[in-house]
């Protein structure tokens, strides 16, 4: 078991990275036609200031970088998680009850991989490390 305590911090920063890469990902398309494009737009982007579907692209690209890069990993996938919360209960919950039925599979996933991202942290190799590791040198030089 002591192997697997040792990789956990290394396995949840690579969880934490697919999953922020994968969300920006959404968000890039539906903002600038890439990889694809929009979700039913057929290659299109989503019209800028659209509600909710502009506001949640922004939070897809925004959101996915930063949790990829582990940077306000916690605040950034609380509301990755939110969004996508909306988004099931808004666009998918009307059509059916399951998300198999619904089409809603990825938002009701995202939703939860992100929650699970805000209680676990974001594990090893996150930038938010290296600038509080900067704050902790400096107050132990300043005390010192």
């Amino acid at each position: 078991m002591p192997s697997t305590e040792t990789a956990k911090p290394h396995v949840l920063a690579l969880f934490r990275i697919v999953t922020g890469v994968l969300f920006a990902c959404h968000g890039a398309a539906a903002l600038f036609g890439i990889l694809g494009g929009a979700v039913g737009t057929h290659g299109g982007t989503v019209p800028t200031g659209v509600w909710p579907y502009w506001y949640a692209a922004v939070i897809q690209l925004v959101g996915g970088a930063l949790v990829a890069l582990g940077l306000g990993t916690r605040i950034a996938a609380l509301i990755s998680s939110g969004s996508m919360a909306y988004a099931y209960f808004t666009v998918h919950a009307k059509m059916a009850l399951w998300p198999l039925q619904n089409g809603g599979e990825a938002a009701a996933l995202y939703s939860w991989v992100f929650l699970l991202i805000v209680f676990t942290g974001p594990g090893a190799w996150a930038l938010d490390a290296l600038f509080s590791g900067r704050r902790r040198n400096t107050a132990e030089v300043a005390t010192a």
